[in-house]
């Protein structure tokens, strides 16, 4: 249940359904939204072998709109540097958006809605933002926008993640055009009669949707989805656990306005016509870092016991010399053993590098490793 202290926090359209399901909600990013119901490590196992859905309502969902898409897709990449312009009907493209020194305003995805039979799909282009970012978002979009091209935002629809092995099960019953979908492709579709626009898209590493719907629709859609015997409940603890374990950035943790692309190991976002143009914010310091290395680079860590090492640790090497921090840090329960990432001085960043991580007065001993500490279980098109 939100405390009286939390009155004024907004509130997402599942907000009361959270509280049925004996949701424990905390503030997050301005609203109030559940952080576990059952536990965090069983919400994050469900997740990893069945099925769980958490509420992204918060997030922000916006377009752009313009005369066609090539006109939207320009207007995108003034501050993404991905290739927006290639993304066939229906596709999506993880993005970030830039500042002038290149540092990273937000990440994004965005999507090239599915071609319609009178093609008035193509003069847009959505987002999804970050919460605690999108007011910004919006203003550094709007600052850069061509006459013609106009950026509308969308706070009437929720958002529901559906994520898991055995998500794809649980929503074809209800909309079998789901099971058609390969990661980061979107339709629009019904859903048990309701309109909704879902994407094999998630913030977990595992297979599964988000489904978007006008805000009426969110409990109809969680209650009928919650009544499947794969799917359980899942709240943001178990979220930024799965997300950990799948080396995915939480901004304002790993990346912010002073991290640039490169640093960050994103740099495979950055589309090979942009880096060849180079006409994107930052550009200079971008291409120079790809060119000759960054000061530091992400990286993550195993380490050594059972206790987690949490963000505002620092990274020292064997002789003492502070090299690093980390930047998100917690146990993870598919790994079945402390995990965490943060940036290192480009030299250390050498997998199997011994280092000691120091919080406060504990120490532990860690080695440099790749972030991402689970396989993906993404459903990938086929290539051919």
């Amino acid at each position: 249940m939100a405390h009286a202290a939390d009155d004024n926090l907004l509130k997402t359209p599942l907000f009361e359904l959270h509280q049925r399901l004996g949701g424990r909600m905390v503030p997050f990013a301005g609203y109030a939204m559940p952080v576990q119901y059952e536990g965090i490590i069983a919400e994050h196992q469900h997740t990893r072998r069945h099925a769980a859905l958490f509420d992204v309502s918060h997030m922000g969902q916006a377009e752009l709109i313009g005369p066609d898409w090539e006109s939207v897709a320009n207007a995108m990449e003034r501050l993404n540097p991905a290739a927006v312009l290639e993304l066939r009907p229906g596709q999506m493209r993880y993005g970030f958006l830039l500042n002038d020194d290149g540092g990273i305003i937000d990440d994004l995805m965005v999507t090239r809605p599915p071609a319609t039979d009178d093609g008035g799909e193509e003069g847009r282009l959505l987002m999804v933002l970050n919460a605690a970012r999108k007011a910004v978002d919006v203003e550094a979009l709007r600052a850069v926008l061509p006459a013609g091209v106009e950026l509308l935002e969308h706070p009437e629809r929720a958002l529901i993640a559906l994520q898991g092995p055995e998500a794809e099960a649980a929503l074809a019953r209800h909309c079998p055009a789901a099971a058609e979908l390969y990661f980061m492709e979107a339709t629009q579709v019904e859903v048990a009669g309701m309109p909704a626009f879902i994407s094999r898209s998630g913030y977990t590493g595992e297979d599964g949707f988000e489904i978007s719907v006008a805000a009426e629709h969110a409990e109809p859609l969680a209650e009928l989805l919650l009544n499947e015997p794969e799917v359980k409940p899942a709240g943001l603890g178990a979220r930024d656990t799965l997300r950990l374990e799948a080396g995915l950035c939480l901004y304002g943790n790993d990346i912010d306005e002073t991290t640039s692309p490169v640093e960050a190991a994103l740099t495979w976002a950055i589309g090979k016509r942009r880096r060849e143009a180079a006409d994107f914010p930052g550009a200079a310091r971008i291409l120079k870092e790809l060119a000759d290395g960054p000061a530091r680079k992400r990286v993550g860590f195993a380490i050594e016991g059972r206790a987690p090492v949490r963000a505002g640790a620092t990274v020292h090497a064997e002789d003492g010399a502070e090299i690093g921090r980390i930047t998100s840090g917690g146990f993870g329960p598919t790994v079945g053993a402390p995990v965490a990432m943060g940036y290192v001085a480009t030299e250390q960043a050498v997998k199997d590098t011994p280092v000691i991580l120091r919080q406060g007065r504990r120490e532990a001993k860690a080695k440099v490793v790749s972030p991402t500490f689970t396989k993906p279980g993404y459903k990938r098109r086929p290539k051919g």
